[in-house]
């Protein structure tokens, strides 16, 4: 893998959620990266781009992209271009961070992965939920051995947003990598595969509650780990009442966690990670452990999105090893394939 200098020059493909709320922020705010071309055919989002990074050169075309004196791309655009987008910045010598979905096949993940390592271009994703705060809590509870006997992983993440305000969301078929599994269900899969293991056994129910949806708003997800554990995931985008975030069950303990962590919606509001209280879990949003009836609250650790680009660095700087193995995103791709196909008609 060729080793990069910093700051490392990057340009973001795409400036929607991802690129504009994740990517621009967490990049723009670490030393060792300079933000250089922003890419979107949106006249708006062009314009906010260049409100916000005015550093950067704001581009409508993608040949544009590829003539840059570019070290890292990022591709924040529709699941469906990851792969060809991925595929061309490897071939102009690119190091490439994609959003989830990685891919939406197994088999266009594997291929992908074969062509960065037959070009010595480093490839990544960006599973960024393995730095939530929850998430990193319950890692450590787990690793401390505080719950007794843990046999069940409940998982849940879900929103209540009954219409679709993005075309391609409202028209992306599985095919495609429309639907819930693909969004919000990659992160809750991924970090249960990262805490008990690989999937033995897949079971799912699906339902599409939107008029005229193209694919599923509403999943729920068993699966029968390797190891044993069970992980129950509930993802949906019609749920007009949350249930709790997180619940492991154990044979002598339990550990409950509600509400989501907050750093999206402080990275929208304009926070970053060099802020003071970036990632902070107020003392009320604490979960709890419980053995019979007593319960007490653990202390949340602090959510840390911007590991992930720190890592990063690590890697394309100093030859560390990528923050996350893109293998590990083409073994989610293949369990959402698994439950679409098994809800083909």
């Amino acid at each position: 893998m060729s080793v990069r200098r910093a700051p490392i020059r990057t340009g973001i493909i795409g400036f929607g959620l991802a690129g504009r709320v994740f990517h621009a922020p967490l990049v723009s705010s670490n030393a060792d990266y300079s933000l250089d071309v922003v890419l979107t055919g949106d006249p708006d989002r062009a314009q906010t781009a260049g409100r916000l990074y005015p550093q950067a050169r704001v581009v409508g075309d993608i040949l544009e992209v590829w003539s840059a004196e570019l070290d890292l791309v990022v591709i924040a655009s529709p699941p469906a271009t990851h792969v060809e987008l991925a595929n061309q910045a490897l071939e102009h010598g690119l190091a490439v961070v994609i959003d989830k979905p990685f891919a939406v096949a197994e088999a266009d993940g594997l291929a992908l992965i074969s062509q960065a390592e037959r070009l010595g271009q480093p490839v990544t994703v960006f599973h960024n939920r393995r730095w939530d705060g929850d998430y990193l809590t319950l890692s450590e509870v787990i690793a401390s051995g505080a719950l007794t006997g843990p046999h069940r992983f409940e998982s849940r993440f879900e929103t209540w947003k009954p219409t679709t305000t993005k075309a391609w969301k409202a028209n992306a078929t599985p095919e495609q990598g429309g639907g819930v599994l693909y969004d919000l269900g990659t992160h809750l899969i991924d970090q249960a595969l990262q805490l008990f293991g690989p999937a033995a056994d897949v079971y799912s129910e699906l339902t599409t509650c939107r008029p005229g949806g193209a694919a599923p708003d509403d999943a729920f997800v068993a699966l029968r780990h390797e190891s044993g554990m069970r992980t129950h995931v509930w993802v949906s985008t019609v749920a007009a009442q949350q249930g709790p975030r997180f619940r492991v069950l154990g044979s002598e303990s339990a550990y409950t966690k509600w509400h989501l962590d907050g750093q999206e919606e402080s990275l929208a509001a304009g926070a970053l990670p060099t802020d003071e209280d970036y990632g902070l879990d107020p003392e009320a949003s604490w979960g709890r452990l419980a053995i019979g009836s007593e319960a007490r609250p653990v202390p949340a650790q602090r959510g840390r999105y911007d590991r992930f680009y720190a890592l990063l660095a690590e890697s394309l700087i100093r030859g560390a090893p990528l923050p996350v193995d893109p293998r590990d995103a083409v073994e989610v791709t293949a369990i959402i394939q698994e439950i679409h196909a098994q809800h083909a008609p």
